[in-house]
């Protein structure tokens, strides 16, 4: 009796739902908030499994191979690298999008950035030609393009790599076809204008940086963070150059950095731009600044807040 219940507790350890278990309480020991849901994510990854899948085999035996897999991975997590940047790959605007070492890892309050330029060219079967500064992932622009058939659109990223994976991602989604990639700084290498222009530029002071979390910092892009010693380098650079971008009646659509509100809305109105609105996230946080030119004051519809 004593040796088949010593297999049944080996067997516990070792089964898919006795592993991720134990993954859990170690992520859990780290600090780390989301341990069950991580744990879950990585042995889903390290199996091939769906969550359904999972739950069904909770009690079999794992194969080694799989169980070597799912430890390293929890050893990668349980040093701090956050999911996303573990599988490759992470869910915006309800579609799955591949990351890479040169692209940040989408964020919830980035769709405040989608919902803010939607609203501003809220006719769904509109014509439009949509550019995003600083691609990255393409998250912003792919986004829009599948909420608005009729648009087309410029990716523009000032690293390769970067560009590579948004290609990849627009190839998924089956976007490739309505979207060029430019290799540039900002508005520079554009010779183009726009009804829509969207960003999430790097807005982290120099001196922050340092002090943000180790998933962000040790993992993230500095290019895509670091903004300059205020945090606004970007936006200089990027509300210069809107007024040749835009055409009649275009938006701009600028994600903004915890507190940034006022500073970013001052450059943009020296620059000749008009503020007309600003999108709250979900934590009621200022985090889209919308823009038109200075003589289209009303150019846009208002964009209400949630409430």
């Amino acid at each position: 009796m004593s040796e088949m219940r010593a297999a049944r507790k080996l067997q516990s350890r070792t089964c898919f739902g006795g592993l991720r278990k134990r993954a859990a309480e170690k992520l859990a020991q780290a600090g780390i908030e989301s341990a069950e849901l991580d744990a879950r994510l990585l042995m889903s990854f390290a199996s091939g499994l769906e969550a359904v899948e999972l739950v069904s085999r909770g009690a079999q035996e794992t194969p080694e191979d799989i169980a070597a897999r799912f430890e390293t991975l929890v050893e990668r997590r349980f040093r701090g690298e956050p999911v996303a940047r573990i599988v490759g790959k992470k869910e915006f605007w309800s579609h799955e999008f591949l990351l890479g070492p040169d692209t940040l890892v989408p964020r919830p309050e980035s769709e405040a950035i989608v919902e803010a330029a939607l609203a501003a060219k809220a006719d769904r079967n509109a014509v439009l030609r949509v550019m995003d500064m600083g691609t990255g992932t393409g998250i912003l622009l792919a986004a829009i393009l599948l909420e608005r058939p009729n648009a087309t659109g410029l990716a523009l990223d000032r690293n390769e790599d970067a560009l590579r994976i948004a290609r990849a991602n627009f190839q998924r989604l089956a976007l490739a076809g309505r979207a060029s990639f430019v290799c540039g700084d900002w508005g520079a290498a554009v010779g183009q204008k726009f009804d829509l222009v969207v960003s999430n530029p790097p807005y982290v002071g120099t001196s922050v940086i340092a002090s943000l979390k180790p998933e962000i910092r040790d993992h993230d892009p500095a290019l895509a963070l670091d903004g300059g010693m205020d945090g606004l380098d970007a936006y200089r650079a990027i509300c210069a150059s809107l007024a040749g971008l835009l055409l009649p009646r275009g938006a701009a659509v600028l994600e903004l950095g915890l507190g940034q509100q006022t500073a970013v809305s001052e450059i943009a109105q020296r620059a000749g731009l008009t503020v007309n609105d600003v999108k709250m996230d979900l934590a009621g946080h200022p985090r889209a600044l919308v823009l038109a030119s200075g003589k289209d004051k009303k150019a846009l519809g208002s964009i209400r807040e949630p409430h």
